[in-house]
């Protein structure tokens, strides 16, 4: 049995109208026409779907059953046709974000929360699993967006500037270093570096400082939560590099010192990662917005 769209909206009419000739006005047919159809979805299920001897026109069982379908069916149609009108004046789509850089998640979640309320219908989600494997979930379509600081060519992916940041070091107030206006490579070789769990290549110390350097610290320690990071700093079990929006309460506090990585400080840049053909789309133009302005905003306090 071959049942369309048609057949059902056509049986749903006609029962709401309780007669062929206001059905045949709501769906804009002639009434022979509708007559033409109800006799075809008949012969193709092999039972009457109607009781004709009856004013208004009622349903069979085999009728009452096509419409259960129609009225479980054609809501999901009117649903799916207003998501795809909505993708296509991009009001709707999808943002899945994987991130390469544990801080980040800071900054993103102010972001994420002024982004939902002009954006109800994008469907929003953080992939953190993905982070080692970011950039080809991306390709694979997995994910629609890569925060990261180290772009790549890649074909079909576009790299946008979010940010600069700076690194900055971070240590206990009585730590021996608080005397210090800024810190060198050499100072972290008898220190416990607590970083997050990345591979150094992916952390700005070592690829910023220590790496080109030749200097390894006395340990490594790595830590998921920021909180747990500053609560371990604060107690003196070692030091930390953060980047600044996540250092910026602590400039005012009697536990902590923040110093620049170097004389002159190191500067980074955030990007965002995604597809070529989905940078356009106003939802991510927005989103790239609020990445750009809220991020600094807290760089500033």
């Amino acid at each position: 049995m071959h049942i369309e769209l048609r057949h059902l909206r056509t049986i749903q009419a006609i029962f709401q109208e309780g007669g062929l000739a206001r059905a045949a006005e709501r769906l804009n047919i002639t009434q022979s026409a509708l007559s033409h159809q109800i006799k075809g979805i008949e012969d193709q299920a092999g039972v009457e779907l109607f009781v004709r001897r009856t004013k208004p026109m009622k349903l069979s069982p085999a009728g009452h059953r096509i419409l259960r379908v129609a009225e479980k069916v054609l809501p999901e149609m009117l649903a799916l046709e207003a998501e795809f009108e909505g993708v296509r004046e991009g009001s709707a789509g999808r943002l899945h974000i994987a991130i390469e850089c544990h801080a980040c998640f800071e900054w993103l979640f102010p972001v994420l929360e002024q982004f939902r309320k002009p954006w109800p219908e994008v469907d929003v989600d953080i992939r953190a699993r993905l982070a080692f494997d970011a950039l080809p979930a991306l390709m694979r379509e997995e994910v629609d967006v890569v925060i990261s600081s180290d772009p790549e060519e890649l074909p079909g992916i576009t790299f946008l500037p979010l940010f600069d940041y700076e690194p900055v070091f971070v240590a206990s107030a009585k730590h021996r270093l608080a005397q210090k206006a800024f810190i060198e490579a050499s100072d972290f070789a008898d220190e416990t570096l607590i970083t997050y769990p990345m591979e150094r290549g992916r952390l700005d110390i070592f690829s910023e400082l220590l790496s080109p350097a030749g200097v390894e610290p006395k340990a490594v320690r790595q830590v998921e939560l920021t909180a747990v990071i500053l609560m371990l700093v604060a107690s003196g079990r070692g030091v930390s590099v953060l980047p600044d929006w996540v250092v910026r309460e602590l400039k005012t506090s009697a536990d902590y010192i923040t110093r620049p990585i170097t004389e002159g400080g190191v500067t980074k840049r955030l990007y965002v990662a995604l597809r070529d053909e989905e940078a356009s789309l106003p939802y991510m133009a927005h989103f790239m917005k609020l990445g750009r302005e809220i991020p600094v905003r807290m760089q500033r306090g």
